[in-house]
């Protein structure tokens, strides 16, 4: 159901008769939002950064704070604005919270490996909940930039490289961290970054995209589209320039396309700093002109810089801003401050214990926790059926330099979370086996130098052991916001130790711990089975453990193509064909390089086998507005329980404009006993064949199109339907 459009009647009509009292400096001042972590404001004053901050909120110049250590803290800026202001319009307090409070879930490119959106808008709650303890009411997640290089660090916080599975997690996300737990108890999101971030040049952060217009609605918009027709109340406008304008002075990305094509209602704001960025990106030549052009662009919302509150009254004084622009901006902001019930319940209150976090953990979101843990992980090569590993072993050899930590797992954009709460990957071995198996630890390598001063000790304690599992990977450093890389190997000295390990002949299993996609075609060689663990949260340890000793069956599955090589880059699986017929020197490859990636969207193995039958379907011609079925058998044809990600993927063949080879479509994960069978059906509607035109327009033109039911985006049989006029 569309529920985009929440300002009801009376939201509104609260809304209006707040703005009527206000004068414009503070209007302009619920269109500033400052951090109160850090980065100084007015370094003139003489005035800490603090000092100044709680002035303007005193003077009613501040609209929303984020970054705030706590419920004491928040509680006290509340109370200041409602004693010292005439309107009494409350604080709307913001935190990142991209996978988890203090409780720290898995990274969201994890997330979205277990094709399980339910279980990912279960985290969210739960990380919002918790959130909500700290006063914060205004979580900056999802995010849901769709990316297709993994140099750039934050592939970590992305959902992956397809518009479609984005499109079905933003959705998820959305829902679950928009709590509705009456008032004080609520949470907005914030999906960002509007728009095509994730398609930075070079894979560096922050970098040039200059895309056409059909790629950005075929690719970069539809996820955003989905969070609006979600609910979101508000979305952040990125720091980039696409196609020469940077987003927060783009009036075609935040009026055209969110307001007047979708219809947006909810609060638009900047990233960090972004409308003072204008200056550097050579389009504003000071603050005055950054403010003119973001506030005619459709932005609301100015965050960290305080250019609005210095600029935006004496802009429309002067004739240069029409105030209702203003006054629109402003109404969005108190509407959603209504929404949440923040005039009812401005304070932390007692009412939010239930989550709070101080002390321990939630038991039911640590539960979540590992679940979401176990199934994010996505077995890449099992050679010999190493795994999953008998606790019969007598010694196993634990060895590498992500073995014993506790605050890498955490990964990236983790501020709230705390080491002290992660299992490690040696702790959870450790507890999963009795006291018969020995347990033999070593670093073995470093992760930032390539000395090999630990290798002599690590392959001693590798003799001592009949298996050995290397805990390989990135650092929490290593991605995320500006940590880009140009190099996707394992830094460090972590191939030199690999292989040494590898030439001993002992089973190897490599566990990569990791916030991206690597490029290690290696590691293939040198290891029997290699388990892709990303970056899992605080219960990593417990739920790798049980992947390996095969308590849980390996579900995951990528949804981001691992790379031969960085010369690949971008490599995806949602490419076209080019002019030129395959075969002959005259075609597209490389001299150098299979064009195929290591490891395909999509894929993952199992501890068991399945079989799929025949695609079952009723009418091979339909017309364009018809929807129809298909169905497929799936049978378990290994010796354990297993979950199996059904994946059907669509071509239209001919068309008005070159189409890909294949798009995701649909999806279903499910479960399967040894020897049971199930149908498993999909219902292709309007929507999953429609293409934009030659002329821009969503349509569904006649002709013959490809539907491929299988395991991953390189497998499945196909079967061929003709949609007539």
């Amino acid at each position: 159901m569309n529920q985009h459009k929440w300002t009801t009647p009376e939201i509104r009509s609260k809304a209006a008769e707040i703005l009527s009292r206000m004068s414009l400096e503070e209007k302009a001042g619920q269109m500033t939002q400052y951090d109160w972590g850090f980065n100084p404001i007015n370094p003139d004053t003489g005035l800490s950064q603090r000092d100044v901050i709680i002035d303007q909120i005193a003077q009613g110049k501040v609209g929303s704070v984020f970054n705030l250590p706590g419920a004491e803290q928040a509680n006290s800026l509340q109370k200041l604005i409602l004693d010292k202001t005439a309107n009494g319009i409350p604080l709307l307090i913001g935190r990142d919270v991209i996978h988890g409070y203090r409780t720290i879930f898995p990274i969201p490119l994890a997330q979205s490996s277990a094709w399980n959106p339910e279980l990912a808008g279960k985290t969210a709650a739960a990380s919002s909940r918790e959130a909500q303890t700290d006063g914060v009411a205004w979580v900056f997640a999802p995010m849901i930039d769709v990316t297709r290089d993994p140099r750039w660090g934050r592939i970590a916080e992305s959902i992956g490289e397809d518009p479609y599975l984005a499109s079905v997690y933003a959705k998820a996300w959305v829902e679950g961290a928009q709590t509705d737990d009456g008032p004080g108890l609520a949470t907005a999101s914030c999906p960002k970054h509007f728009a095509a971030y994730g398609l930075a040049e070079a894979g560096r952060d922050y970098n040039t995209v200059d895309i056409s217009d059909r790629m950005l609605r075929e690719v970069i918009l539809p996820p955003f589209r989905e969070a609006v027709e979600s609910g979101a109340l508000s979305i952040m406008a990125s720091f980039n320039e696409i196609n020469g304008t940077p987003a927060c002075a783009n009036r075609y990305l935040l009026t055209t396309i969110l307001r007047e094509e979708w219809g947006f209602e909810g609060i638009v704001v900047s990233d960090y700093n972004a409308v003072q960025e204008l200056i550097t990106h050579g389009v504003a030549a000071d603050e005055e002109e950054a403010c003119l052009l973001s506030i005619n662009a459709g932005l609301d919302m100015d965050m960290s810089s305080g250019i609005y509150i210095r600029y935006l009254p004496k802009l429309v004084r002067e004739g240069k801003v029409d105030e209702r622009l203003v006054d629109e901006a402003v109404l969005r902001i108190i509407a959603v401050k209504l929404k949440l019930g923040l005039f009812e319940q401005p304070f932390v209150t007692a009412i939010a214990s239930e989550y709070a976090t101080e002390s321990s953990l939630p038991p039911e979101h640590l539960s979540l926790a590992r679940q979401s843990a176990r199934e994010s992980i996505v077995l890449l090569r099992n050679e010999k059926e190493t795994l999953p590993l008998s606790r019969s072993t007598a010694s196993i050899a634990v060895i590498g330099p992500l073995a014993k930590s506790l605050q890498d797992p955490l990964g990236c954009w983790s501020f709230d979370g705390r080491p002290d709460d992660v299992v490690s990957l040696l702790e959870g071995i450790r507890q999963s086996v009795g006291s018969n198996t020995a347990i033999h630890y070593t670093q073995g390598c470093d992760v930032e130098s390539d000395s090999d001063a630990g290798l002599d000790e690590a392959l001693e304690t590798a003799h001592q052991a009949d298996v050995v599992v290397l805990a390989l990977g990135e650092t929490y450093l290593m991605s995320g916001e500006a940590r880009c890389r140009t190099s996707l190997d394992l830094p460090g000295g972590q191939r030199k130790l690999a292989e040494a390990v590898a030439a001993l002949g002992k089973p190897v299993v490599a566990v990569l711990i990791t916030g991206r996609p690597l490029a290690i075609p290696w590691l293939q060689d040198c290891t029997d089975s290699i388990v892709q663990a990303w970056h899992l949260g605080v219960q990593s340890g417990h739920a790798i453990a049980e992947v390996l000793f095969g308590d849980y069956n390996p579900s995951g599955r990528l949804t981001a193509t691992f790379p031969l090589n960085v010369g690949q880059i971008p490599i995806y699986y949602y490419r076209k064909n080019t002019g030129r017929p395959p075969g002959g020197v005259y075609t597209s490859y490389y001299i150098d390089s299979s064009t195929d990636p290591l490891y395909p969207f999509g894929y993952g193995l199992s501890y068991t086998s399945f079989r799929y039958g025949a695609i079952r379907y009723e009418k091979q011609r339909i017309s364009k507005d018809e929807a129809f079925e298909l169905s497929i058998e799936i049978t378990n044809t290994g010796t354990r329980e297993g979950e199996e990600v059904v994946q059907c993927y669509i071509r239209d063949e001919v068309a008005s404009v070159t189409q890909p080879l294949k798009k995701l479509a649909a999806f279903r994960k499910i479960k399967l006993a040894p020897g049971e069978t199930t149908t498993v059906s999909f219902t292709i509607s309007e929507s999953s064949l429609a293409i934009l035109d030659a002329d821009m327009n969503l349509t569904v033109e006649p002709g013959h199109f490809t539907i491929w039911i299988g395991a991953n985006s390189s497998a499945g049989e196909s079967v061929r339907l003709t949609v007539e006029a």
